[in-house]
């Protein structure tokens, strides 16, 4: 598996600094605490803004022979500093308006000193500070790389709040807590990173130049503070700290620190003796402090709790999630070269579950000591040295092949093997399909056609990847090779699907071809797009069959071709309107329209049309051609109010439909292969090619593009579709 440069940088940044972080995250959690329990004391002034600065200073002034100094904290608690009778310096927490005391100001507990200085500078000084710094600026990296593997998931930026695909817990919730905590992992990283430069003298110096003030002789002197302008005009919730005069002299000045200055004030008249503003980086400074400790804010010192113990829980999840990715990855690591193994495995798999056992297979035949080569069957070759071949294919839609093992018939009609080769034939399907191992059946009849091939075992038929079936199939297989092979349990989980209600607003009857809309409203609040899938259960057996949607005016658009034994689609047209269902909505964001391509082409044929009306509606300013396959010009009459509204009112929309069963038959490949020029243009501008239908028609499709990039550029499918310029939905 081959990892993304954001994902790489994720990871390899999370693992160099996840001895830091994990302190930082512990030690953050404790000092979160405290502003918490702190405020719980009780001593907060809520009315600040009502307290004239003269009030606190009178009261206190009448409670205490000598002040010392006062503190507003962020807190809202007021802190004096006073000296007894005793000659004793005491800090306590006052009423500003009584100047009562409130309570004493305790001494910090050692706990939130250990883990202050644990959290700034690991008691390494600083170089502990400097090690501080470059964790917080790796913290806000690792935090943009995280939110461009969010969005990518999510289908885009936009998307980034959508709902959260189904998953397992650590995955799922490390996508919903990041999207939580994105913004206070953020603040705490960045103000983490300024509060380190600040100490390191690395912020440009902005000193300012106290102004000096004229003094007017002639001003009133004020025999009560209460009386002064200035001390009556301003108030607490303006005043950081005060340091009092130490006598009565007029030139012994108020030291008053403001949010936004420092100044001197005459304690007689009220005149600035003295101002000096603050530059930006200590305003900086200081906001940086307030949001990085959460101090004088409970609700914001929650939140940075919830922050840092979040980051232990990213930790953790990371860590499972790369060991999971690790695991499922494992198999394309190091791969044999395939003409030095001995056992050749190949594999057809549309959805995945049939790769899975061909790797768990792989992975249990290396470790009895044999060379084994993994491949998909459209890259059936030649193998020197092989003497064993094992093939494991899916059968799907129609009897149809997986797209990843298309090309085998063509490719094994036209290579001859060097050896004599001993194969085994393993079909995955479900009873439920009338095509059940279809496919597999047709290999396994090409191998015993074929004097080079011998069968050692019968074709094996596994009905929804039964794992009793499987472990007995490995087991014969080994005793017929003297191997003993250990079988892993599959990592494939089942999905988990959160029913809603939906109401079918609107149908229509049969159509020609036997197909039919129904218009689904979902009963409560869901977020869903064009492309994503509609997964039905038909009945209690646990049975679900999903449907390709379009979004149309935030209701749900199926389009369904009713089958004869068809329980879904037989289900679903017994349905009338104001019945209500339950059903859920399968994110499927491969499929999502791409915002960032300028053009693109639609292909579809026959109930395939049906996410593509949704885009269509949605994507305005995109240059788009639809190419839609129907037996006859009857079939396109159950689209025609939904095609005429858009193609009508947007001359950059084309449609070109073709009919397979009138006098001029052509196919849907037929009309890419005739306009070759347009799928050219559009796939080296960086447009994109979606494919919908029977999987029949997205092999023929695909044919026809391999032939047209073939002929005329450098590109390949299977570079295209890894890219995202080629995509598909088939069944």
């Amino acid at each position: 598996m081959t990892i993304s440069i954001w994902r790489y940088s994720h990871l390899v940044l999370a693992l160099v600094s996840s001895l830091f972080l994990l302190v930082a995250a512990v030690t953050g959690v404790i000092l979160a605490v405290e502003p918490i329990t702190h405020q719980t004391k009780g001593y907060a002034v809520h009315d600040l803004e009502d307290v004239p600065l003269g009030v606190a200073i009178n009261a206190l002034k009448q409670n205490y022979d000598e002040v010392l100094g006062l503190e507003v904290e962020s807190s809202g608690f007021v802190k004096a500093q006073v000296l007894t009778m005793d000659l004793e310096t005491l800090d306590i927490y006052i009423d500003p308006k009584t100047g009562g005391k409130l309570g004493e100001v305790e001494e910090r507990p050692y706990i939130y000193t250990f883990a202050t200085n644990l959290h700034r500078s690991l008691f390494l000084k600083s170089v502990g500070r400097f090690f501080v710094g470059l964790i917080s600026l790796l913290l806000f990296i690792i935090v943009v790389t995280g939110l461009v593997l969010l969005a990518k998931r999510q289908g885009g930026f936009k998307k980034i709040f959508s709902k959260v695909q189904k998953d397992y817990f650590e995955l799922r919730y490390h996508v919903i807590l990041s999207r939580w905590f994105l913004i206070p992992i953020i603040i705490l990283s960045i103000t983490g990173v300024y509060l380190s430069a600040e100490k390191f003298d690395l912020l440009p110096d902005s000193i300012e130049v106290p102004q000096e003030m004229d003094v007017d002789h002639s001003a009133e002197i004020f025999a009560d503070i209460q009386d002064v302008p200035f001390f009556k005009e301003t108030t607490l919730d303006d005043v950081r700290q005060v340091e009092f005069p130490f006598s009565d002299d007029p030139e012994d000045y108020y030291r008053i620190a403001l949010s936004d200055r420092e100044i001197q004030v005459n304690q007689q008249t009220g005149a600035i003796v003295t101002s000096i503003n603050y530059p930006f980086t200590v305003l900086a400074s200081r906001l940086s402090l307030v949001l990085h400790t959460g101090e004088g804010n409970v609700l914001w010192s929650i939140i940075l709790l919830l922050a840092s113990a979040s980051i232990l829980f990213f930790m953790y999840s990371g860590f499972v999630m790369t060991l999971k990715r690790r695991k499922k990855g494992k198999v394309s690591i190091k791969m044999p070269n395939k003409d030095e193994c001995e056992y050749i495995i190949l594999v057809g798999s549309e959805t995945g579950t049939t790769f899975d056992f061909a790797q768990r297979f792989y992975d249990g035949l290396s470790k009895t000591g044999k060379k084994v080569y993994l491949a998909e069957l459209n890259k059936y070759t030649t193998y020197a040295r092989a003497t064993h071949m094992i093939i494991c294919t899916a059968t799907y839609g129609e009897g149809e092949p997986p797209t990843n093992a298309r090309k085998f018939s063509t490719l094994f009609s036209n290579i001859k093997q060097p050896n004599t080769i001993s194969y085994a034939v393993i079909g995955f399907g479900s009873l439920e399909y009338p095509d059940y191992c279809k496919f597999a059946i047709q290999i396994d009849a090409l191998l015993q056609a074929d004097s080079n091939f011998t069968p050692v075992m019968p074709l094996c038929k596994v009905d929804s990847a039964n794992h009793e079936t499987l472990a007995n199939w490995v087991d014969q297989w080994g005793n017929r090779q003297g191997l003993k092979i250990s079988l892993e349990h599959t990592y494939i989980k089942e999905i988990e699907r959160v029913k809603i209600p939906f109401e079918l607003t609107e149908r229509t009857g049969l159509n020609v071809d036997d197909t039919f809309l129904l218009k689904f409203r979902p009963k409560q609040k869901i977020t869903f797009t064009s492309g994503d899938l509609l997964a039905v259960f038909p009945d209690e057996s646990g049975l679900v069959r999903q449907y390709s949607i379009a979004k149309i005016n935030d209701e749900v658009l199926l389009s369904v071709k009713k089958h004869e034994m068809g329980r879904g689609s037989n289900y679903l047209y017994a349905l009338e309107v104001g019945n209500v269902i339950e059903a859920a909505i399968d994110v499927n964001a491969h499929f999502h329209f791409p915002e960032k391509s300028a053009m693109a082409i639609l292909i579809a044929n026959g109930t395939g049309i049906a996410p593509f009306l949704g885009m269509l509606q949605h994507t305005r300013q995109k240059q788009i051609a639809l190419f839609w396959g129907g037996r006859t010009r009857n079939s396109s009459l159950i689209y025609e109010n939904f095609l005429n509204g858009i193609i009508t009112t947007n001359e950059k929309i084309s449609f070109m439909p073709c009919f397979s069963r009138e006098v001029e038959k052509r196919y849907v490949q037929d009309l890419v292969r005739e306009q070759q020029n347009v799928v050219l243009h559009t796939l080296t501008n960086g447009g994109t090619v979606m494919i919908c239908g029977s999987l029949a028609m997205q092999h023929e499709v695909l044919d026809v593009l391999e032939t047209i990039l073939i002929e005329n550029t450098t590109l390949t499918t299977e570079e295209l579709q890894k890219k995202g310029l080629i995509k598909t939905d088939c069944y």
